[in-house]
């Protein structure tokens, strides 16, 4: 609860208190028509009544009770009855409101039998209904707007809450996904530049000319490297990750892959065998640059030197992207493995609605290791 609202609480309960007082003094004001006993008695019967009206938010069915009993001794606590049946009609069931309504009828009737000299019952029981109706007619409607209100504002925090919640999902999963894309992009530079650095070590015998062909390719793809990972911290610091700084690479750029690889030493044979005039979506160029990229990185590291081939052909509605190599030693310039290149080359694959097989296999050639991929497209 705000500090305003206990505010505004707070002087409504003073209010209440006042408008309750004023009442006891109207009705005790005429001492010659009362005793003094009974005048004294309603003063502080009243008084008492009326205070107990501070409580009225936290115990409303408990002072409504007690107040019905004060009703019995005096009919000055009528203005603090209005009150209580009021509250309890705003904090309580419809049922509550009824049994209260009903006590506190019955309460100025007993008092009628008690203390008036020609008591006429039913008069003093439907005028206590008429008058007790209004403020518990009052307090539901109250409290049905209280209820409506709140129902309202809860739907509006759930639903920012659950926007929140899918904006943060969205967030993640694009965190994600910039996160594959470093490891593919990083990847393949820092393999590159491993294996060019071994060339360096293992042959100190390497003229000047192809040293420094050697140190322009590595300091090209240190550079590449760390632009690539001065842009994903960039985005990730920022928070900003709905887009990219540079296009996302596709098919058309396989042939600069190809030109990399074959600068570390692999010869790579490139089998295309989609229509010229056939264009494939971008999220699904995408995925084939991924594969043929993670499918030669994987070949510099675990098989250097090896050829390899791979291409790209229609099959049905679906693409096939393959590549295989086949199996050699590690030499100068491995690049250790994370182990997860694979897995999220699986994810993004399965994303994407294709399917994904790797391992060892046999083919003409012999042994070899192979990756292909299906992806689906359009006709």
């Amino acid at each position: 609860m705000t500090l305003l609202r206990r505010h505004r609480e707070r002087a409504w309960d003073v209010a209440a208190i006042a408008f309750a007082l004023l009442l006891v003094l109207s009705v005790t004001a005429d001492t010659e028509a009362m005793s003094t006993t009974r005048t004294v008695v309603s003063i502080v019967v009243g008084v008492l009544g009326s205070v107990m009206l501070w409580w009225r938010r936290r115990w409303p069915v408990e002072v409504a009770v007690a107040l019905a009993v004060c009703a019995v001794l005096t009919d000055a606590v009528g203005g603090a009855e209005l009150v209580a049946v009021f509250t309890v009609a705003c904090r309580k069931s419809w049922r509550v409101t009824i049994a209260a309504v009903v006590l506190h009828v019955l309460a100025p009737v007993i008092w009628t039998r008690v203390w008036d000299d020609q008591p006429s019952v039913l008069y003093i029981a439907i005028l206590s209904l008429a008058f007790l109706t209004v403020p518990a007619a009052w307090g539901i409607v109250v409290k049905s707007r209280r209820e409506v209100i709140d129902s309202l504002r809860e739907r509006a925090e759930r639903a920012e809450s659950e926007s929140n919640l899918r904006a943060e999902t969205l967030r993640g999963l694009e965190r994600e996904r910039i996160a594959r894309e470093m490891h593919d992009a990083l990847a393949h530079r820092i393999s590159l530049v491993s294996l060019h650095a071994g060339a360096l070590e293992v042959r100190p015998d390497v003229g000047a000319r192809e040293v420094e062909a050697l140190a322009s390719t590595i300091r090209s793809n240190a550079h590449g490297a760390l632009e690539d990972l001065r842009e994903i911290l960039g985005v990730l610091r920022s928070g900003d990750v709905s887009s990219s700084a540079r296009p996302q690479p596709g098919v058309d750029d396989i042939a600069e892959l190809i030109e990399d690889s074959e600068k570390a030493g692999t010869q790579v044979t490139f089998v295309d065998e989609m229509p010229a005039d056939f264009s494939l979506p971008a999220s699904a160029s995408r995925t084939v640059h991924r594969v043929i990229q993670e499918g030669l990185t994987n070949a510099r590291k675990h098989a250097p030197g090896v050829p390899v081939r791979c291409g790209i052909a229609p099959v049905n509605s679906e693409i096939r992207v393959w590549l295989e190599n086949g199996i050699g030693a590690k030499s100068f310039g491995t690049v250790p493995g994370s182990r997860s290149g694979m897995i999220g080359l699986t994810e993004r694959i399965e994303l994407a609605g294709g399917r994904i097989e790797y391992g060892i296999a046999r083919s003409s050639v012999g042994v070899v290791y192979r990756l292909e991929a299906w992806l689906p497209c359009p006709n």
